[in-house]
């Protein structure tokens, strides 16, 4: 049996990829800072799974304290997930981000080098196509970020594809993520955002709730149907299995896959399919749209399906009920 690391494990994607981890791995090694997490995810995934789980609190820049865990554990495979992603954010601290998520994966890459790793996954994001020249994006599409986070995203693919270069018997997944929402089937863990929520499900979460008193849309202006932007929403554990299918991919070299549904929603879409599934209101007022922010991104999934026999199951009424039920229930 093998041992896998994963850093930002405890974050909302991380968290979802343990719990849907198999009884293939005699030992799971959570890396996490916890900045945008908390450290009762860990006590919960405890719980929820028989797996032998480790956690440390250690920022993947910290090569010393990094190297300690690969050292005392071994891992064979690595999933990196940690990073920040805050599009906005990353316009006010593009220094920041990029140390953070370009550099503190350049410490990983010297690690996965010098302990032989042989399986990698890296959570990657759509935010990379920019401006679609072309819908359904596929993963051929030119990249072109629209942001210092996606340029970020970039950046690091780059260095995981020049790193097959230097290491042949690799095999590296990168899956450019589209939009992940809801919660697990428990419901003991789902998306808990720090501080004003940056995404559009947690931002309506926070309606629902009765933290917020509207929710503020972005744009009106966009060239959609609706006039407001259209994006790829993909259930959290659909999500994560993909990396399990990853994981399963005995080809060596770097492999690109987009993890979505294929199927584009408007803002507000989203928001009278939540208020249908839910029988909630969701009051709602139009902003400004911000910088960065594209009119439509959707996938094409054809190669996922294909290489890793892998296929999103879950529709957007199960995404929005999954995400008001975690909420409710905490």
């Amino acid at each position: 049996m093998e041992k896998i690391l994963i850093t930002g494990g405890l974050g909302f994607i991380g968290s979802h990829i343990v719990a849907e981890l198999s009884n293939n791995y005699s030992e799971v090694i959570i890396v996490d800072n916890l900045v945008n997490s908390e450290i009762k995810v860990f006590d919960i995934l405890q719980s929820m799974s028989s797996l032998k789980l480790f956690f440390y609190n250690i920022d993947i820049r910290d090569r010393f304290k990094l190297e300690e865990v690969f050292v005392k554990h071994c891992p064979e495979n690595i999933i990196h997930c940690a990073s920040l992603k805050s599009v906005s954010e990353s316009f006010d601290m593009p220094e920041h981000y990029y140390d953070n998520n370009v550099n503190g994966s350049k410490v990983l890459i010297d690690l996965i080098i010098k302990y032989d790793i042989k399986k990698v996954v890296f959570s990657s994001s759509a935010t990379v196509y920019g401006q679609p020249l072309y819908l359904p994006i596929d993963e051929k599409h030119p990249l072109s970020a629209t942001n210092p986070y996606g340029q970020n995203k970039i950046d690091t693919e780059e260095l995981f594809g020049r790193l097959v270069d230097t290491k042949k018997d690799v095999s590296i997944s990168i899956l450019r993520y589209f939009n992940p929402v809801g919660a697990h089937s428990s419901l003991l863990i789902g998306e808990s955002p720090k501080g004003t929520p940056n995404n559009l499900m947690p931002y309506i979460l926070a309606v629902a709730i009765g933290k917020y008193n509207r929710l503020k849309v972005f744009g009106s202006d966009f060239v959609t149907p609706d006039g407001t932007g259209i994006r790829d929403y993909i259930h959290i554990t659909d999500l994560a299995s993909a990396h399990l299918s990853a994981l399963s991919l005995n080809e060596y070299g770097c492999h690109i896959f987009n993890i979505g549904t294929g199927i584009g929603y408007s803002v507000l879409d989203l928001i009278k399919t939540f208020e249908g599934t839910n029988n909630v209101n969701i009051p709602y007022e139009i902003v400004s749209r911000r910088e960065g922010d594209v009119d439509s991104v959707y996938s094409e999934t054809k190669k996922a399906e294909k290489k890793l026999k892998w296929k999103s199951t879950k529709n957007l009424s199960s995404m929005c009920r999954d995400s008001y039920n975690f909420v409710n229930k905490k």
